[in-house]
């Protein structure tokens, strides 16, 4: 007789396995040259998909000095590292990537959570603008080819998890 969880456990000891794996991967690997980034407060996120949830380790651009910066001089981000920017009232977001050495997934997010847009595979070290087709509330950088990879869409809910 086998014993098999039932049916409608499976999805959730999945999402469990995923959430475990994300975190390890997260943890491993802190982005390159860190000193860029020291004084960048950290937060967790989750980016929720049909399929799963990613857990993701992200760096917030607070400041206007650290709106400025963003992953610029950056040349290593692990696979579950980010960048989040805010604001506190939905506006067109317009991104570059000068002085970026890595391609990155821009996700734009409504006020919502909900995933509006994605510009996928930006180019590094390029100076032109990249644009939210509509206001939005946050800009989430992710390694390039990251929302391919995890199955990341348009309508996927995003949201920082609370501290522990």
């Amino acid at each position: 007789m086998s014993r098999r969880a039932p049916r409608r456990w499976r999805p959730l000891a999945a999402t469990v396995l995923a959430l475990a794996m994300t975190l390890a991967a997260t943890l491993a690997s802190p982005a390159e040259p860190a000193a860029f980034l020291s004084g960048f407060p950290r937060a967790g996120a989750m980016i929720e998909t049909s399929r799963t949830c990613h857990l993701l380790d992200l760096y917030l651009a607070v400041s206007a000095e650290q709106r400025a910066q963003g992953l610029m001089h950056i040349r290593e981000l692990g696979e579950f590292e980010g960048m989040l920017f805010s604001t506190p009232q939905p506006q067109r977001a317009a991104m570059w990537m000068k002085n970026t050495y890595i391609p990155l997934d821009m996700l734009f997010i409504a006020a919502d959570g909900r995933i509006r847009a994605i510009a996928a595979g930006t180019t590094p070290l390029s100076e032109a603008t990249i644009a939210s087709p509509e206001p939005v509330t946050h800009v989430l950088e992710l390694n390039g080819g990251f929302a391919a990879r995890h199955g990341v869409g348009l309508g996927d809910r995003f949201a920082l998890t609370p501290p522990l």
